[in-house]
C-alpha cells in the first residue's frame, strides 16, 4: 500500500493545480498599453533565472508560437494526430460558440493540451475572434482579474459558452480524448470534466 501511495502523492504535488513554488519571482514590465505581464522565476539562492518567463494576461496565439514558448507549443502541435471523424462532428457545433482558454506557460498539462486544442480548432476551421486566451500565474490569477468568478482551480481550463452562458468546461486532461470531450460538451450530452464527481 505504501508503494502505491508514494507515487500517487508525488503526482498530486506535481499537478498544475498546485500553487506552491520554491522560486522567487520578479515582474518584468510589459509593453505600454498591454494587459500582459511577464514574470521571470529566479533560483532562491543564486538569484539566476531558472525557467522561461511566465506570460500572464490576455494573449494572442502568436505569443505561444514565439520563443521561448514555441519550444513546447510547436512540437506538441505538430505531434498530435487529430481525430478527423470526431472533428467533422464538432465543426458545425462551433459556429456560435465562444471559448475562454485559461492556461499557464509554466504548467506541463497546459503545454500538452493547449497546442492540441488549437490543432483541433484549426482542423474545425474555428473562428478565433470568438476565442480568448488568458495565461495565468501559478496562483491561477491575472493582473486584470480575468479569472474572477470563473472558479479556475486547475489549468488548462477551456470554457465553452453559447449565447453568453457556460455550457461546459474541459479541465486539465481528457475523460476520453480532447475531441470526444469537446463533442460531448458541444452536443449537450452529459459531461463531467476530470475533477467533477
Amino acid at each position: 500500500m505504501k508503494k502505491l501511495l508514494l507515487p500517487l502523492f508525488s503526482i498530486l504535488i506535481a499537478s498544475c493545480g498546485s500553487t506552491a513554488t520554491t522560486t522567487s519571482t520578479d515582474t518584468v514590465t510589459p509593453p505600454p498599453n498591454s494587459e500582459t505581464s511577464v514574470i521571470t522565476e529566479k533560483h532562491p539562492e543564486t538569484k539566476q533565472e531558472t525557467k522561461p518567463a511566465i506570460l500572464i494576461g490576455k494573449q494572442p496565439r502568436k505569443a505561444l508560437e514565439a520563443t521561448p514558448y514555441a519550444t513546447w507549443f510547436s512540437p506538441n502541435y505538430d505531434a498530435y494526430n487529430v481525430d478527423s471523424e470526431v472533428v467533422q462532428k464538432i465543426k458545425p457545433l462551433l459556429g456560435d460558440i465562444t471559448i475562454k482558454v485559461f492556461m499557464g506557460t509554466w504548467c506541463g498539462d497546459s503545454k500538452r493540451e493547449t497546442p492540441t486544442f488549437y490543432k483541433i480548432l484549426d482542423a474545425a476551421d474555428y473562428d478565433y475572434k470568438n476565442l480568448e486566451l488568458i495565461t495565468v500565474d501559478r496562483s491561477k490569477k491575472t493582473p486584470s482579474a480575468h479569472e474572477k468568478g470563473l472558479d479556475i482551480q486547475r489549468v488548462p481550463t477551456f470554457i465553452f459558452y453559447k449565447d453568453g452562458k457556460e455550457i461546459g468546461r474541459y479541465v486539465e486532461y481528457a475523460r476520453e480524448t480532447l475531441e470526444k470531450d469537446m463533442l460531448a460538451i458541444l452536443s449537450g450530452k452529459s459531461y463531467k470534466h476530470a475533477y467533477e464527481d
